[in-house]
């Protein structure tokens, strides 16, 4: 009965603003059906598309069920797990399945595994502590990891947006089919990170460490890359006013249907990377050979 009751309030939303299935489904990137079994009553979204459904169809989040509750600021507490750390006397949090908005969560440490599937909001995690760290199915809006250590962590099928990674270190973490718009990597480290299926768009990355980077079936739009980029990977990938300006581009492997989107302007490559790019069909005008 719950499932009917959200499914008739989203039908219901979703007409409101005069917006079709395919349109919702476009904006939730996900397919038509599975909107029309929202509305059928036959599933019902998670809390973290719960929250986005809210946003596109202007309307406050407990409007679908007094169940998604909002957790506000000052009342957010940190629940221990029932799993126990292997130091002695400490705790191990679980946050999963949160919805955090406006918190403040700066230095953090040893979180590890317990933030998937959470609403995460305008909150902060400046110089925090996350190795290893699993993020799963998460909305993540507006939200500043600055100096933080990211390394070895994963954000799997998550929505990054409008967020900081200013001077993070995100060696070796991955990320899969995951949307990552207007974010701001200034200064980030990638070194041995992965991409894999997913859309980058707008974002910034000056001064960011690209090193044994890798990218597959990723799209990009709208950025601008600089400084180093060696050994890095390009593999099936789709690009759109993609540009690398005063970039050094060495062992750099593409593998793309097409790179006539790509400008380079004061950029310079070796002979090796240099041929793919020509073979790819990239416009080379802009990018000199770097010396022998």
């Amino acid at each position: 009965m719950e499932a009917i009751n959200i499914g008739n309030k989203i039908a219901k939303a979703r007409k409101q603003v005069n917006m079709s299935q395919a349109q919702l489904a476009q904006q939730l990137f996900i397919s038509p059906q599975a909107v029309g079994k929202w509305e059928r009553g036959e599933s019902v979204p998670d809390i973290i598309t719960m929250n986005r459904l809210a946003e596109i169809l202007r309307v406050d989040l407990n409007y679908f069920s007094g169940s998604f509750a909002t957790v506000r600021s000052e009342e957010v507490v940190m629940m221990p797990s029932s799993a126990v750390s292997n130091r002695p006397g400490q705790q191990a949090w679980d946050m999963s399945k949160g919805n955090w908005v406006n918190a403040d969560f700066s230095g953090l440490k040893n979180l590890h595994e317990q933030f998937s599937s959470s609403n995460m909001q305008k909150s902060k995690f400046i110089g925090s502590d996350l190795p290893g760290l699993l993020l799963r199915n998460n909305y993540i809006s507006q939200c500043d990891f600055s100096a933080s250590n990211i390394n070895n962590s994963q954000f799997q099928q998550s929505h990054l947006v409008d967020t900081k990674f200013n001077e993070c270190t995100l060696q070796a973490s991955q990320f899969t089919d995951s949307h990552i718009k207007n974010c701001d990597f200034s200064g980030a480290d990638f070194t041995g990170a992965k991409f894999t299926s997913c859309s980058f768009s707008k974002n910034i990355i000056n001064h960011a460490i690209l090193t044994n980077t890798s990218f597959h079936d990723t799209h990009f739009s709208g950025i601008i890359f600089y400084g180093l980029i060696e050994d890095c990977y390009f593999e099936n990938c789709g690009f759109s006013k993609v540009i690398f300006q005063q970039a050094t581009l060495r062992n750099t492997f593409f593998k793309c249907k097409s790179l006539k989107n790509i400008q380079f302007i004061d950029s310079q490559a070796d002979r090796m990377t240099y041929e793919f790019l020509k073979n790819g069909k990239a416009n080379v005008s802009g990018l000199t050979l770097l010396p022998a």
